[in-house]
């Protein structure tokens, strides 16, 4: 053995210090107008988890953000459609950044910005909240998951609404980060399928926390919060199957408010809930409607994943064959259901 071996970076290739978040905030500033808008958004939501507001609300658009041009001709629809349904719907868009990977894949804008596997995160960071500053301009309220600890500082100001998503909801990490971030938080039920994960992250997340962090100037700190008292449970299905039927969402009530929690819930109508089959997506979708229509406060809202093409596509491929408008990672409805679905659920309401 060597009289001096290596003991640290053994299997690290590379470390690239990140711009700092507060580098990125001031060349990407919000505005007074952006800041205004994101808390009134945040409000709003605050109000329908609550049951003040008595209007659904819906999370829609792609599964996750790969073409910032067709993401931007998704939310010039979806504005005009939001506003068409404010009265009987509160329209939040999809804004996702990070993927999750059970084992390998494209990992989201955020980690790799130029689809091509060279994971230029600064790029990423600045990319993200660019779209976000765009959409936020055009008064669309925003929704992300949440899944690297650090990229809150660089985007969280410009979201509405978050969520800790199936593989996340059990970690520590991600309930200490949810307790200081500034919007409602919606915790999934676990890939297995388990409610109690996301009901035990709501406990979590609602009490004052201490935990490793890094400041605005990108320094390593210690994070001191509150809590944060707007968080809910999501029902996106799991291994046993769906639980968007009427049995599973009046158990999954009775268990939150025995928790000590206000009975609210949303609905993923994707994910496990439609095994994963887009076309399965509009009648689960119209299923949680029904569900709402005859009664059922508890459902607060839905979540869709669409998109301006229906389907998805292999990837990784080169970017010039990627068709326009078309999921890179979990299949999508098109715009075209979307309407008809939305249309439907604002008349149903």
């Amino acid at each position: 053995m060597s009289p001096n071996p290596q003991v640290a970076d053994l299997h690290v290739v590379r470390n690239i210090p990140l711009p700092s978040p507060a580098l990125v905030l001031s060349e990407i500033p919000r505005d007074k107008q952006q800041a205004i808008f994101v808390a009134q958004s945040r409000k709003t939501i605050r109000d329908i988890l609550s049951g003040q507001d008595q209007r659904l609300l819906v999370i829609a658009g792609p599964c996750s953000i790969h073409d910032t041009q067709a993401g931007l001709e998704y939310a010039e629809r979806f504005r005009t459609l939001a506003h068409e349904l404010k009265d009987r719907l509160y329209l939040v868009m999809r804004v996702y950044f990070e993927k999750p990977r059970t084992t390998i894949g494209w990992k989201g804008l955020i980690m790799d910005p130029d689809l091509d596997g060279t994971d230029n995160i600064p790029r990423g960071l600045t990319l993200a909240r660019e779209f976000l500053h765009e959409v936020i301009a055009r008064e669309i309220p925003t929704a992300t998951e949440l899944l690297d600890p650090i990229t809150p500082q660089y985007i969280a100001d410009l979201i509405s609404w978050s969520a800790i998503g199936a593989r996340t909801s059990e970690s520590q990490t991600h309930r200490q980060m949810a307790s200081g971030l500034s919007m409602p938080i919606g915790f999934k039920n676990t890939i297995s399928g388990d409610l109690n994960a996301a009901i035990n992250a709501i406990g979590a997340a609602t009490k004052p926390q201490t935990f490793l962090g890094v400041s605005e100037e990108g320094i390593a700190s210690a994070v001191s919060t509150s809590g944060n008292p707007d968080c809910h449970v999501i029902l996106r299905g799991g291994e046993n199957g769906p639980n968007y039927h009427q049995d599973s969402v009046r158990s999954a009530l009775t268990h939150i408010e025995q928790a000590g929690f206000h009975p609210s819930l949303m609905i993923d109508a994707s994910h496990a809930n439609c095994a994963k089959d887009h076309q399965k997506m509009p009648a689960v979708f119209e299923e949680i409607v029904r569900q709402r229509a005859e009664g059922n406060a508890g459902i607060a809202g839905a979540m869709l994943e669409s998109n301006l093409v229906a389907g998805n596509q292999s990837f990784p491929r080169p970017i010039a064959d990627l068709t326009y408008g078309q999921s890179i990672t979990d299949s999508c409805i098109d715009w075209k259901t979307t309407e008809r679905l939305l249309r439907s659920a604002a008349n149903a309401l």
